[in-house]
C-alpha cells in the first residue's frame, strides 16, 4: 500500500505480521540494542528494519545494521535516507538515495479515534475545526488519526534536516480529503535547508485496511549535490552521500 503515496525512485517495503526471518535476520548490534525489550518491541523492531533492508535491496544497496539514534531515529548509511514505522498489524520502510531526495517521513496508525484529550494536545483550533467538520461529513475516516499520522511524518522529515523539535502546535496541517494529500505550514522561523528556506512540507495520506498511512518524499533541488558526512562508524555506498540521520 505504501509505495502507493511515494513516487519512484522511492523504495518501500511493508508487512502485516511479524516474519521468523525478520527476527532471524537482526545484526549482533541490534540484537545488543533490543536485548532488555519485551516481546513486542522485539517483533517491531525486527520487522521494521527487515521491510528497510528489503527496500535497500529494491534499490541495489547491501544489508546493513540499522540502529537508532540517542533520540531514536533510525542512522541510515551514508548516501541514504529513509524512514520507518510500525503500529499493530503493520510494519513499513521506506528508502532512497539521498542524491534523489532530501529525507523522507512516514507513519501508519489504526484508523481508529485518539485517546480522549489527545487531540487537544497535538491540534491548533483551526485544526480541530476541520477535524470535526470532516468528522461530520465523512465517518469512515478517523480523521483526528489523520492529523495526528500527518504531523509525525511531518516531524520524521524535519528532525533528520534540522537536528530541531518541532513541537505539535509548531506545525499546521490543511487535509486534501478528496486528492489524498496534506501540506504543513511550519509556524517556526524557516530554518535553510540545503540553501532554501524550509516554510512548507507537503505530503499524501491514504486510509484503508483499518490503516491510516501518511508520507512525505522531499525533493533534491536539480542539480544540487547532497552535504558529504563520514565518520568511521557510517556504511558508506560508492558515488553518494547523505546528511547524518
Amino acid at each position: 500500500m505504501i509505495e502507493e503515496l511515494l513516487p519512484a525512485p522511492v523504495a518501500a517495503a511493508e508487512a502485516f505480521d511479524d516474519p521468523e526471518a525478520a527476527l532471524k535476520g537482526l545484526y549482533p548490534q541490534e540484537e545488543a540494542a533490543i536485548a532488555l525489550a519485551v516481546p513486542d518491541r522485539r517483533s517491531e523492531f525486527a520487522t521494521a528494519r527487515w521491510c528497510a533492508r528489503r527496500a535497500m535491496g529494491a534499490l541495489g544497496l547491501p544489508p546493513v545494521p540499522l540502529l537508532s539514534s540517542t533520540r531514536g531515529a533510525p542512522q541510515w548509511p551514508v548516501g541514504v535516507v529513509g524512514s520507518m514505522t510500525h503500529c499493530a498489524g503493520y510494519r513499513a520502510a521506506a528508502v532512497s538515495r539521498s542524491a534523489d531526495f532530501m529525507a523522507l517521513g512516514i507513519d501508519a496508525e489504526p484508523n481508529g479515534p485518539l485517546p480522549a484529550g489527545i487531540l487537544e494536545v497535538i491540534s491548533l483550533e483551526r485544526e480541530r475545526a476541520w477535524v470535526r467538520a470532516l468528522g461530520s461529513a465523512r465517518r469512515q475516516v478517523h480523521w483526528d488519526r489523520v492529523l495526528f499520522s500527518a504531523k509525525e511524518s511531518v516531524f520524521k522529515v524535519w528532525y533528520p534536516l534540522t537536528r530541531r523539535e518541532l513541537d505539535f502546535n509548531e506545525a499546521e496541517i490543511e487535509i486534501e480529503p478528496d486528492a489524498g494529500t496534506f501540506s504543513a505550514r511550519l509556524l517556526v522561523p524557516a530554518p535553510e535547508v540545503a540553501g532554501n528556506a524550509l516554510e512548507a512540507i507537503a505530503g499524501r495520506w491514504m486510509c484503508r485496511e483499518d490503516l491510516v498511512i501518511t508520507a512525505i518524499a522531499l525533493h533534491r533541488p536539480a542539480g544540487q549535490r547532497p552535504w558529504t558526512h563520514r565518520s568511521s562508524s557510517a556504511h558508506a555506498f560508492p558515488g553518494s552521500s547523505s546528511p547524518p540521520t
